[in-house]
């Protein structure tokens, strides 16, 4: 950069405002600064050019990283969040040509509507981008075990890593993976029917002890061996979705709901197997863990407990199990609008209501007639 002076923040306002007015095409505007002036855009300093380069959109961004030498070595060491969704074609190359010059990207978005991405492309990313904490891979059909193996080695720092999809994906893997990226903790597996197996979650529940979400949507391979393993080695699980792990009985749930203690949403969509012991368990352990939790922060009380629980298709649930379940979390709603207890295709569940709903009727009634 020709401008190496330091800018202190009001400066760096100033000149930003006046620099905006020149893209604006403005013309005549010299911007000066403490031991440099500026009056072409190659003259800008790296802080304000990363300020501008903030405002555009990623293609933008790229674009800009080629007008000279002094431009890529700004925006390429200053980038550390890049989305490549918007590329249709040819993104497997795009990531081969950028991935080598982004190396301080901790954030890496490449979902997909249509698969394009091969293994090569994301052992280029491990091989550069070793600052990576968060990594979309959704919908990467082509992909194979080679780039788990390649995560695993290149991006242990990853903390939230988006797979969902990834049909072609093996447990033996994910596994590897998990005994290098120790500190994931958010895991979209959905869809992910070879990964997500007992034998993964065992893996997760060893290695990743500091995950909050976990997706395990359509994995018809999961089973409780699995899930309890979960719930022992991964205490601070928040939100896990199960719905299609048609395999899984209310065991998985009676596991989550003793040692999840944060536990806040939970779908169980079409987890035919699970009865009225497991909405007892989850109840019960509001009740459990009541006494801690008002010693250690009893004015953050009623933030705690489930927030959202999807029992949509359970059909073995009786109304008394899920009515004490919506009194003991006050946050389940089955009001209009709101709805964070979802019982679809539960006919013998309409009787259950949230406090909302109670209230409102109670209110209806107290409201004297006018005589005619």
């Amino acid at each position: 950069m020709t401008a190496k002076a330091k800018v202190g923040s009001e400066e760096l306002n100033s000149c930003f405002e006046k620099l905006i007015m020149v893209a604006a095409g403005s013309s005549g505007v010299e911007v000066k600064m403490k031991g440099a002036v500026i009056t072409e855009w190659k003259d800008i300093p790296m802080e304000l050019l990363l300020r501008i380069v903030a405002l555009v959109d990623d293609r933008t961004a790229i674009v800009a990283s080629g007008v000279c030498c002094g431009w890529r070595d700004a925006i390429c060491l200053g980038l550390t969040q890049l989305s490549l969704s918007w590329c249709k074609k040819n993104m497997d190359n795009l990531v081969l040509s950028l991935a080598p010059k982004f190396t301080k990207l901790q954030t890496l978005i490449l979902r997909q509507e249509n698969p394009q991405l091969e293994d090569n492309a994301v052992e280029t990313i491990a091989n550069f981008c070793h600052d990576l904490q968060e990594l979309d891979l959704s919908k990467s059909f082509k992909l194979s075990d080679r780039s788990l193996y390649a995560l695993a080695h290149g991006c242990p720092n990853l903390t939230k890593l988006n797979i969902s999809g990834c049909t072609s994906f093996s447990d033996e893997a994910l596994e590897y993976l998990t005994n290098f990226c120790r500190k994931l903790k958010i895991l979209n597996l959905c869809g992910c029917v070879k990964a997500a197996t007992d034998r993964a979650l065992q893996a997760i529940g060893r290695n990743c002890n500091m995950l909050q979400s976990l997706n395990l949507g359509w994995c018809d391979n999961v089973g409780d061996v699995g899930v309890m393993s979960l719930a022992y080695g991964c205490p601070d699980l928040k939100c896990v979705d199960l719905c299609g792990c048609v395999r899984i009985t209310d065991d998985s749930v009676i596991a989550l709901a003793n040692k999840c203690l944060h536990l806040r949403s939970l779908d169980l969509y079409y987890c035919r197997n699970i009865t009225d012991r497991a909405m007892y368990s989850l109840a019960h352990s509001r009740v459990k863990n009541k006494p801690s939790l008002w010693q250690s922060m009893k004015d953050r009380y009623d933030e705690e407990g489930l927030k959202s629980l999807n029992i949509s298709q359970c059909t073995a649930l009786t109304p008394p199990a899920v009515q004490t379940l919506c009194d003991t979390f006050p946050a389940l709603h089955t009001c209009s609008g709101r709805h964070t207890l979802v019982m679809s295709g539960c006919l013998n569940l309409t009787s259950v209501h949230c406090a909302c709903a109670v209230q409102a009727h109670r209110t209806l009634n107290s409201i004297p007639h006018t005589a005619h």
